[in-house]
């Protein structure tokens, strides 16, 4: 079977014996319709092979919201992520830092998509509780003397707040470069998480956006200290296995080229 190519070529070549034969004194017409039909071929092949580079959306809204979020935030990661060089205990602290703290923050965004139930549900007992104070115990307060006045408490150090997102037992480099890359994040994660209502789409959301940071991670990781063998062959193992045992005057010998 000819492909759609072929036939189309053999299609035009029949037209224009058609035409050469009705009008064997017109040239300049059989050029002018060689001339429409190859631009119209040159048109035609170029649209057929232009790829498709729009990718459909995934059926899940909340997979579509999930990969925009990525596009924005993956980056930023891989690039803080990569600044730790000195160990991979400063790196290991980093993801471990980034992903607690996205599972922390969502949770809570989780509870108050379910707030207005409850508060809704709570509205009533607040109507009913509603307890009067008299005008005689208001009296009695404003004659009250305290005769051991409380002493006024030492002002406490202000908190680091790095502190209260470490992981104990992590290493602090690591937690510090994640503290600084989640709050360029985390307005991000939450705004996309919210944006949600379904929650098959939180769910689908929140369980592939762990799941993408971990291998992401894998992927940076691999990026870093890439696990790939020398190259050798039989020649070079054959030499090894013959190299002296003996010192570096030995094999030095082996190194004397006549020049």
């Amino acid at each position: 079977m000819k492909n759609p190519e072929d036939l189309l070529r053999e299609n035009v070549r029949d037209l224009i014996s058609l035409v050469k034969n009705k009008n064997k004194n017109s040239q300049s017409e059989e050029q002018q319709l060689r001339t429409i039909i190859r631009e119209f071929l040159q048109h035609e092949l170029k649209e057929g092979s232009t790829p498709d580079n729009d990718p459909a959306p995934h059926k899940s809204t909340g997979i579509n919201v999930l990969e925009d979020l990525l596009k924005k935030i993956i980056p930023q990661i891989e690039d803080d992520y990569k600044l730790l060089t000195t160990s991979e205990e400063q790196r290991e602290s980093y993801r471990s830092h980034i992903i607690d703290a996205v599972v922390k923050t969502l949770t809570p965004v989780d509870l108050n998509n379910d707030a207005p139930e409850q508060a809704s549900d709570s509205a009533g007992l607040e109507e009913e509780i509603d307890v009067e104070i008299s005008d005689d115990d208001e009296k009695e307060d404003d004659m009250f003397i305290d005769i051991n006045p409380e002493e006024p408490e030492e002002e406490k150090e202000e908190e680091d707040p790095r502190d209260s997102f470490g992981i104990e037992g992590k290493d602090t480099t690591g937690r510090n470069m994640a503290y600084n890359t989640f709050k360029k994040v985390q307005t991000q994660v939450i705004d996309s998480y919210d944006m949600l209502s379904n929650p098959e789409d939180q769910e689908i959301f929140f369980d592939y956006l762990i799941a993408n940071l971990k291998l992401y991670f894998d992927k940076f990781e691999g990026e870093i200290q890439p696990n790939v063998e020398e190259p050798t062959n039989q020649a070079y193992d054959s030499a090894k296995q013959e190299e002296p045992a003996g010192g570096k005057e030995e094999s030095e010998e082996t190194l004397d080229l006549e020049i």
